[in-house]
């Protein structure tokens, strides 16, 4: 079980290696971009774009993991189709072949001839990475691969993949936008019952080196399984939220603010008014804009905020999954927003943790996977039961209902 753990680590770095390789030019990139067909658009963006990076990731992910652990290739889930159609109107389906020569070959097709470009993508993905935690390497747990899916958003936040901006500035330690919103997403889930029990989360762009204008990235993973709970290390918060907010807090951690805003959330530029309204009460000036549900996830993960809260059905397994895993192994987890509204807390019911093995039903496309009732990520149960009672508190009824 931490054999495809340490598996999925080593294939989300040689992904990021891809994302990374795929911006370093931008006339290269220009070429690599594809609208989405009609079954495959995202309803939240007018314009949705599927890139060859996206789908050389995904395609590398299966692969690798098909030769690893046979089999596991198959329950291998994401968003992508790997099917292009290239100038001369040939429809490609991209595959990671079995030598480098022959993916330059495949690539060369779907790159309409351009030999360079699809030489350097050719090199990257058949190229060994080793990847080691040595908190990973402490543990062995076997789980039964024949009850394992996985959920794979290989470019997470693609718009800002697209744009590329890399001189945008943090707020406490958290991007509004950006190349440090994009992520790649990992998650695996018991198909029986729907838990999430391992998360992988790549950031490909961390930090830029000004000189070579290369990237660096970060790695974070979670595993919780059968009362196994082991996660990556996290960097204290001091280290990355900006030393004037951390130096705040320490110094007066019973300011006025914290005690009537004892909350802190990130949300989606697209969220809407009543919840923002609620969540301003709530929260105070402590709510965060940024883009990418993986991104998003991210912050709750590393503590820069306590909530990420999301009212609409526009993100997906994929999305969550990974980030769900990390957290569960952290004492957190992901709920459905929309069923904890109209839950009643005094009912003794667990809360509503999202699943990751049935698709909504009557839903067609990517919709059948949606996350529908909207969703919560948070650190401590604890915490997020006194978040919803705030909240419920600032919501009009009419909004816990509908």
């Amino acid at each position: 079980m931490s054999g495809i753990l340490r598996e999925l680590l080593c294939v989300s770095e040689k992904a990021a290696n891809i994302a990374r390789a795929c911006r370093q030019q931008e006339a290269l990139f220009q070429l690599l971009i594809e609208e989405k067909k009609e079954g495959e658009k995202n309803k939240k963006f007018a314009v949705d774009f599927k890139t060859l990076a996206d789908v050389l990731v995904q395609e590398v992910i299966k692969q690798n993991m098909e030769n690893k652990f046979p089999g596991l290739g198959k329950k291998i889930f994401g968003e992508e189709s790997n099917e292009f159609t290239n100038d001369l109107g040939e429809k490609i389906i991209m595959r990671l072949c079995p030598t480098e020569e022959e993916t330059v070959d495949l690539l060369n097709k779907v790159l309409n001839g351009n030999k360079l470009a699809s030489e350097a993508l050719a090199k990257v993905v058949h190229q060994d990475v080793v990847f080691s935690d040595p908190a990973l390497d402490a543990i062995e747990i076997n789980i039964p691969q024949d009850t394992l899916g996985v959920w794979v958003d290989p470019i997470d936040s693609t718009y800002q993949y697209i744009k590329g901006s890399a001189d945008i500035k943090s707020n406490q330690g958290i991007f509004p936008s950006g190349l440090q919103c994009v992520t790649i997403l990992i998650g695996v889930c018991d198909i029986q019952t729907g838990v999430p029990l391992m998360g992988v989360i790549n950031q490909p762009f961390v930090s830029q080196d000004l000189n070579t204008l290369r990237w660096k990235g970060q790695c974070y993973w979670g595993l919780s399984y059968m009362g196994t709970n082991i996660h990556s290390f996290l960097p204290p918060v001091s280290t990355r939220n900006s030393s004037e907010t951390q130096s705040q807090v320490t110094q007066n951690p019973s300011s006025e603010a914290e005690c009537s805003h004892p909350f802190s959330a990130v949300i989606s530029t697209s969220e809407k008014e009543t919840i923002k309204a609620a969540l301003s009460r709530v929260c105070g000036e402590r709510i965060f804009r940024a883009a990418g549900a993986g991104y998003k996830s991210l912050c709750v993960v590393l503590g820069l905020v306590d909530i990420y809260i999301f009212s609409e059905d526009t993100t997906f397994k994929w999305d969550s999954c990974a980030a769900h895993a990390i957290l569960r192994a952290m004492g957190g987890g992901m709920v459905d927003l929309k069923e904890c509204l109209e839950r009643n807390p005094n009912s003794g019911l667990d809360l509503p943790q999202l699943v990751y093995h049935v698709g909504n039903r009557g839903a067609a496309g990517v919709d059948q996977w949606a996350n529908k009732g909207g969703l919560i990520a948070y650190r401590s149960k604890k915490q997020l039961e006194t978040f919803l009672s705030l909240l419920l508190r600032h919501l009009a009824p009419v909004d816990a209902h509908t």
